[in-house]
């Protein structure tokens, strides 16, 4: 894929990390305008002539390269190179939207890097929703060669990428969420799959159970005509073939289906057009522009953590409805099968997948916790208030394995209605197989 600073979506992030893609620089203009205007600015610069956060009025000589050693502390478990090469992708397309003043070489560094299978050593905590400062003056370190890299024996050549850094380049090149927006689109692009696997898995629970269409229809979609409602609708239409039942309204996991679940898929929307605005955007601070250096907060990540706290949201009620179809499921009133879906009177049948799927359920609860009623007032007052959105994608990624075993519940529990029961037996292997159907990109490659 080719990078301008301008076109990059989640899928793409996904596509470069997990998949492979080639990563080629479109153009440097922007970056080199940003940058020749940076070597003309006189007067005080945040970052360039003085000192960070609290020492915002210390003026110095020329802000020194310990700003990078001083801020390459993370703690926790080590991040996986797809993450770390997803990071290495972003903080490039926000370079090439100019805006920074770095230096523009360090971006054919930052395309080597992802091209050849270098990775910084990132860790999972340092980061609040300011900046991931933790991440990124760990990534500059590896390119001044102070830190080794990760390296993919399968693709990296001998040489490193090197670049060096010269001192008033430090905050500028830390100064970006690059981190959190590439967990925010992995999580993005990876919901999109599973929240569409999920219409299909509800299609065959209303073939299974014999469930009414009557709420999907067209009719019912133009009365309250809501985006994701009206599609879900419309697809899962297209996917039921069975006459209509003779019930008069089915339990709310089927009837008010394409509500919760077009709800999901709304918020979803929501969050990756939020999160490619700012994967396009060069949210430097200073901004250096026509000409000038200006002092912003386009750093603070509130758009996105409000964004990805509705949608986990939207993911519990998703998953709530999911499991109470599971319930129906179960229930011989609604498939004519015995109860829990047995071969014989008596046996548990498939009964235990439901203790599975709320456990799963009750994860994602805690992980719909909103994240943006926290703060934090850090560096003596000078930074006094956080948008968490570091967390937020860290808790969206999270959200995709429960998610999914829910939906593998329901979706193991719909196989068995629609054929013949077995006798009682583990469920483990079937469970895994409905996983693998639902998602191309296991989480456990995280």
């Amino acid at each position: 894929m080719e990078l301008d600073g301008a076109g990059l979506t989640c899928a793409q992030v996904h596509h470069a990390a997990y998949d492979g893609a080639r990563v080629t620089i479109a153009s440097l203009d922007r970056a080199r305008a940003a940058w020749a205007t940076a070597q003309e600015l006189t007067g005080p610069v945040y970052g360039k002539s003085t000192g960070v956060g609290a020492n915002r009025d210390v003026m110095l000589e020329g802000a020194g390269l310990g700003l990078l050693r001083s801020h390459a502390c993370g703690a926790g478990p080590p991040i996986g190179p797809a993450r770390a090469r997803a990071m290495l992708v972003v903080r490039l397309n926000q370079l090439l939207a100019g805006g920074s003043g770095v230096d523009p070489a360090v971006c054919r560094a930052l395309a080597y890097a992802i091209e050849h299978g270098y990775t910084p050593p990132l860790r999972t905590y340092g980061a609040i929703g300011t900046g991931d400062l933790t991440a990124l003056a760990t990534t500059a370190l590896c390119l001044l060669g102070e830190l080794p890299w990760h390296r993919d024996p399968q693709r990296a050549p001998a040489d490193p990428p090197r670049h060096d850094f010269v001192p008033g380049d430090a905050l500028p090149f830390i100064s970006s969420g690059a981190a959190t927006l590439a967990d925010a689109a992995i999580a993005g692009h990876r919901l999109r799959l599973l929240l569409d696997a999920a219409v299909d898995v509800a299609a065959m629970s209303f073939t299974a159970v014999d469930a009414s269409a009557e709420p999907l229809a067209a009719a019912v979609q133009e009365a309250r005509p809501h985006p994701g409602q009206a599609a879900v609708a419309a697809r899962l239409r297209g996917l039921l073939s069975h006459e209509p039942t003779t019930r008069i309204q089915d339990p709310y996991g089927f009837r008010a289906f394409a509500q919760v679940h077009g709800a999901a898929l709304d918020a979803l929307a929501r969050a990756v057009a939020t999160i490619e605005v700012d994967l396009n955007s060069p949210t430097e601070n200073p901004l250096i522009a026509g000409g000038l250096a200006w002092h912003n907060g386009n750093f603070h990540s509130a758009p996105v953590a409000l964004a990805l706290d509705a949608l986990r949201a939207a993911l519990v009620q998703t998953a709530q409805l999911s499991t109470a179809r599971l319930a129906t499921l179960m229930d011989p009133a609604y498939t004519g099968h015995l109860p829990f879906l047995a071969d014989s009177p008596g046996a548990s049948g498939a009964l235990i997948l439901e203790y599975v799927a709320q456990d799963a359920l009750s994860d994602l609860r805690h992980l719909a916790t909103p994240v943006t009623t926290g703060t934090a007032v850090i560096s003596r007052g000078a930074e006094d208030h956080a948008g968490f959105a570091t967390q937020a994608a860290r808790h969206t990624l999270r959200c995709l394995e429960p998610l999914e075993v829910v939906l593998a519940c329901e979706r193991t529990a719909a196989a068995r209605a629609l054929h013949l029961a077995t006798p009682d037996r583990p469920l483990t292997e079937d469970l895994e197989e409905s996983r693998r159907a639902l998602s191309r990109h296991p989480p456990h490659r995280l």
